[in-house]
């Protein structure tokens, strides 16, 4: 399997006009011929990118499984051009669309990871608002999120801001905070929290139209787990599963964790499989 993930190279897109263009990396596995499973569509989280643990994981089940898979890096991110200080969830939401767009698979499995779940719950919003004739996307067979951060800007990072941060987002346009994962600080930018408000999914019914089953470890120090609870009361029209991960962290990385997310991906492969066979 190691030499299949290897030898992928990566193809660009280009999103955006004028000034807003910019080059979106994407890895795409073709499905096995005949395979008419849904595709697995990776959305990586804040800072991170399609070449994680989760997401190579991620690609090689679906060679395992002879499914399509397509993973991306939003703009200033991984290998896909633009600034990162540009992104917004706006921008980023557009991105993975038209690379989905692109590619065209029939169904889809959204695997979504912290802001990535965000991302996911948006578009699955969006492939409903944007599903006319003419711009018929995929189906939307499920979702799996891991650690979903829908509404961060503003449920996680605004109540908590302190004064110098206030002050630099005012004065300098965004302020900078220390990350546990990378010696390079986070930094959030006045754009991204303004944008966040115009993109939140926390503020009503969400209907996805699909299954979800949620991963959310219970030591996570970035997303409290209230979160995700938050997040299913959201979903009522869904059939949702939510797992907690007593002893998880945020990244949800280990070997346990991995195979508890790759369980619950088949899980969804397998009610999508289900629900199109006849009665």
């Amino acid at each position: 399997m190691s030499d299949q993930l290897s030898n992928a190279q990566p193809q660009f897109l280009t999103v955006g006009e004028g000034e807003a263009a910019r080059e979106i990396a994407m890895l795409v596995r073709p499905a096995q011929a005949g395979n008419g499973a849904p595709a697995l569509v990776w959305l990586s989280g804040y800072r991170s990118d399609m070449s994680g643990t989760k997401a190579v994981e991620l690609d090689g089940l679906a060679a395992e499984l002879g499914l399509a898979c397509i993973r991306l890096d939003y703009s200033g991110h991984g290998l896909s051009g633009g600034s990162f200080g540009d992104g917004t969830i706006s921008r980023w939401l557009e991105e993975a669309l038209a690379v989905i767009r692109h590619v065209a698979p029939d169904q889809i499995i959204l695997v979504g990871s912290s802001m990535g779940g965000w991302i996911a719950l948006r578009l699955a919003q969006e492939l409903v608002r944007q599903g006319g004739p003419k711009l018929a996307g995929p189906k939307l067979a499920g979702m799996v999120l891991i650690a979903p951060a829908p509404d961060f800007t503003s449920d996680l990072i605004e109540p908590n801001l302190k004064a110098k941060e206030r002050k630099s987002l005012a004065e300098r346009g965004y302020f900078e905070e220390r990350s546990q994962y990378s010696p390079e600080p986070n930094i959030y930018t006045r754009a991204l929290i303004e944008d966040g408000r115009e993109n939140r999914v926390l503020d009503g019914i969400i209907e996805t139209g699909c299954p979800v089953h949620i991963l959310q470890g219970m030591k996570d120090p970035d997303v409290p787990h209230a979160h995700a609870m938050k997040l299913v009361e959201h979903l009522p029209a869904d059939d949702v599963v939510l797992t907690f991960i007593r002893d998880g962290d945020h990244r949800l990385s280990r070997p346990g964790d991995i195979a508890l997310l790759l369980s619950a991906v088949k899980g969804i492969i397998r009610s999508s499989t289900n629900r199109q066979m006849p009665a």
